[in-house]
């Protein structure tokens, strides 16, 4: 069955709920969803001087960024959160849809090296668990400060061809200001609200034997949901260049094709729509992978960016596809999901949109580790500004991503 993930969510635990409907995943203030956090979890809040950035972590959600705003308590809600299920307090070992901004996964997904799947198992959704260290229970929170948590996670994993996994994971989530964007090459403009933060995710071979490709490799997976909203484009840049050099543009196949009027090529930029409304997956692979991939929602006016560490020369990615693989390390960088009925009639399982990215493949001796930094920014202004941003960020501006799906 070719299928795969890390768009997850995807026909699994449509029976938890949706926690939002299209009508109303705009609009909500961070203050309610603050409220509903600390009714049903525990939450960490960073915090700027101002007041009007701030960001919500849960430890015992696997130490993910649930929401943030760049408005204060009033301000937007922008991440999406899986209400119903996080109220229920049910614990679904398929996979725990809770939602968040930032959420730690680990590939590969499927494959001959999954670990979303036991060994000998086929390939299908009822056979799918998502390992219950990234699924369930708490990240222990080793340090935090005013405006940084570090936490830490030992696990034990397993995958299909029987490869013991002993390893460390370290997760330092860390609020940043507009000096802090400016050195990663995104200069804020005055006129701009703005809230961003960063998960260093770094990954250490805890046992006693080295990682080797031979019987298999781990990931970082980095995954944030997001409101959808129907004007929000999803911008991907990528690297132009002959296919018979750097292979096919995108991946589009994951849950069939993508139609034309929801993802388009142009010159050295996609644009995929993330309105919640069409269950659809792309990918880009590190021949082609830019370290970055944004959104803008011309409805509320939020312009996305997520910075990550980048390919370089490095294209040994994890392949997630649902299958006995020819190329196990020719998986994608980045990805982006677009939630949506899995049939007609269906409920979605948000809906939301995603925004991804992955590590290079873990080859680790014992005591090496790999790292993985996933930056999150929101800005709100007026369009004039936003416009700079984007076009400084993404290589395109907000006209142009407005009417990419208008051609």
């Amino acid at each position: 069955m070719k299928h795969t993930g890390g768009a997850l969510l995807i026909l699994l635990v449509l029976a938890a709920g949706c926690a939002r409907t299209a009508k109303t995943t705009q609009g909500i203030a961070f203050k309610d969803d603050a409220a509903f956090l600390e009714k049903h979890t525990r939450v960490v809040f960073l915090t700027s001087p101002s007041g009007l950035a701030r960001v919500a972590l849960n430890p015992d959600l696997q130490g993910r960024v649930m929401t943030s705003t760049s408005g204060g308590p009033d301000g937007p809600s922008f991440g999406w959160i899986n209400r119903e299920l996080l109220a229920s307090g049910a614990n679904n070992p398929h996979m725990n849809a809770f939602g968040g901004e930032d959420r730690f996964w680990l590939g590969p997904e499927g494959g001959q090296y999954a670990l979303f799947f036991k060994a000998g198992s086929e390939f299908n959704l009822e056979n799918w668990f998502t390992p219950p260290p990234i699924n369930e229970g708490e990240f222990e929170i080793f340090d935090r400060d005013r405006y940084a948590v570090h936490f830490r996670k030992a696990m034990r994993l397993v995958n299909y061809s029987g490869t013991v996994f002993d390893l460390e994971v370290d997760r330092i989530i860390k609020l940043l200001d507009r000096k802090d964007v400016g050195v990663l090459g995104v200069e804020v403009p005055e006129g701009a609200a703005m809230v961003a933060f960063q998960s260093d995710n770094r990954l250490t071979n805890a046992g006693t034997e080295p990682w080797v490709k031979e019987t298999g490799l781990l990931s970082v997976w980095i995954l944030g949901m997001f409101n959808p909203s129907p004007e929000t484009t999803v911008v991907v840049p990528f690297k132009p260049g002959a296919e018979s050099e750097l292979g096919p543009v995108v991946n589009d196949a994951y849950f069939g094709k993508v139609p034309a009027d929801r993802l388009k090529v142009d010159d050295g930029v996609l644009f995929f729509k993330g309105d919640g409304a069409f269950r659809s997956k792309i990918g880009i692979s590190p021949q082609r992978a830019k370290p970055v991939l944004g959104s803008y929602d011309a409805g509320s006016g939020v312009l996305t960016i997520v910075l990550f560490t980048g390919p370089g020369d490095r294209t040994d990615y994890v392949n997630s596809m649902w299958e006995i693989q020819d190329k196990p390390y020719g998986g994608d960088a980045a990805n982006s999901y677009n939630d949506g009925p899995a049939s007609p009639g269906a409920k979605p399982l948000g809906p939301f949109y995603e925004l991804e990215s992955s590590s290079p493949a873990a080859a680790l001796a014992p005591g090496e580790t790999l790292g993985h930094i996933h930056t999150t920014m929101h800005f709100q202004g007026p369009e004039s500004v936003l416009d700079r941003i984007a076009r400084q960020a993404l290589g395109v501006g907000l006209e142009r991503i407005k009417q990419a799906f208008a051609r």
